[in-house]
């Protein structure tokens, strides 16, 4: 077979991408940390993973050789496209729980809605409880389901905590749900969720709890917690990318719960296996198709993906978040976790030493640590940009995420970039 030029191009560039892609995602052993080799090379300090994760090379080249394989290159198309129910079943493994009680969404708002959906709000006017240390962006959701009659109790937090008392005194009888992040976005704050959702199993509530900061950064078992949904998206701790989460709902929960969702992917032909696989409704439309009292012959997928899967999902980043996957499993989540911890001790005696003042609470485990100052990000952008730290600046509050490149070095660094508060 003779090549033309293009041809012999992309194979230039589809090979090596996807022969990069196959040994990452099956390295020979688990890489030692702090990992700076398996990401690029950069000037910056980068503590800034609890906004958005890097994505390692591995995952790179897998997208590489994806984006190669849709301009139809028959190189990059000879690659196995991702199993995406693997895939499912790598984040359900993750995360302690069954595979058939995952499926995709677009991002953890989305998921948090579906199921505020599922349970008919805000037309139920039932009664929600939350913390304010739920991601902040989901306050005025529920600040306008108050408004649409909606009984919704805010648990205010004290020292950097959402104290179980006082969660316990909110979840009253009659509370349909309570929603909140099992690590604060704000200052890393981690719920006791078992006991939250015995609490709350007790009063005839459903749990949901926002995972993002949790998955992949904190060992996380959803079974042994009790909680009824969970959803996260993979572009922080998961070093995936936008556009691409998971939703999780206890088996059994469904079963009381009216189907909300309806899409593509909750349906498929009467008889059609189990999964995620595609295989359409049958029609009774169109020429030639067999005859059928309605437009279609359905059966409703079982699990989460029956209740909750709807149209297509981002399928680059499956690419990236596969290879991400197999990463973090090789370093395993407890790894993952004490690397973040030594960097944050460090980091919660060079803070103090400068006089700031750490909202953080003593023993949290997330890869988090806020501290206060006001002013902070008139005060310390151009002093960080112009020492190459990158970290998340506040009107009054920095935080800062270290992750698995994170060494020494670069906290030495960010100190000594810091003014005194």
């Amino acid at each position: 077979m003779t090549l033309s030029r293009r041809q012999a191009l992309g194979a230039a560039v589809a090979l090596p991408l996807a022969a990069q892609a196959a040994r990452a995602a099956t390295p020979a052993s688990a890489p030692s940390l702090p990992d700076k080799a398996s990401f690029a090379a950069t000037p910056l300090a980068y503590f800034d993973s609890a906004s958005t994760h890097p994505i390692s090379l591995g995952a790179r080249a897998a997208m590489d050789a994806y984006v190669a394989a849709r301009t139809l290159d028959p190189f990059a198309m000879a690659r196995p496209p991702v199993d995406r129910a693997k895939l499912i079943a790598k984040f359900a493994a993750l995360v302690g729980a069954a595979p058939d009680e995952v499926t995709w969404v677009q991002s953890t708002t989305m998921g948090e809605q579906a199921v505020l959906r599922a349970l008919g709000f805000p037309a139920n006017r039932g009664r929600v409880v939350t913390d304010t240390l739920h991601f902040y962006a989901a306050f005025p959701m529920y600040q306008e389901m108050a408004k649409q009659g909606v009984d919704v109790a805010w648990v205010q937090a004290r020292d950097g905590r959402i104290a179980i008392e006082d969660m316990a005194r909110a979840i009253t009888p009659g509370t349909t749900l309570v929603s909140l992040s099992l690590v604060s976005t704000y200052n890393g704050f981690q719920h006791d969720l078992k006991t939250v959702c015995d609490i709350a199993h007790a009063a005839g509530a459903l749990v949901y709890a926002d995972i993002i900061h949790a998955a992949g950064a904190v060992p996380v078992d959803l079974h042994a917690s009790g909680v009824d949904f969970a959803a996260c998206a993979t572009y922080k701790w998961l070093m995936g990318d936008f556009g691409l989460g998971f939703l999780y709902a206890r088996r059994g929960v469904l079963d009381a719960l009216p189907r909300s969702e309806y899409g593509y992917y909750g349906f498929a032909a009467p008889g059609a296996p189990p999964g995620i696989g595609l295989s359409p409704p049958q029609t009774h439309v169109f020429p030639m198709d067999p005859p059928g009292d309605a437009p279609t012959s359905y059966s409703v997928r079982p699990g989460t993906l029956g209740h909750f899967g709807t149209g297509t999902y981002a399928q680059g980043i499956t690419a990236a978040l596969d290879h991400a996957m197999d990463y973090i499993a090789s370093l395993g989540v407890a790894a993952i976790q004490r690397h973040a911890q030594a960097l944050i001790g460090e980091l919660r005696e060079g803070l103090r030493a400068k006089g700031y003042v750490l909202i953080t609470p003593p023993g949290t485990t997330a890869p988090l640590l806020t501290a206060l100052l006001p002013d902070a990000k008139t005060r310390l952008a151009a002093p960080l940009a112009k020492a190459g730290v990158r970290l998340s600046l506040h009107d009054h509050h920095l935080r800062i995420s270290p992750s698995v490149f994170n060494d020494g070095r670069d906290v030495e660094r960010l100190l000594n970039t810091l003014p005194r508060a």
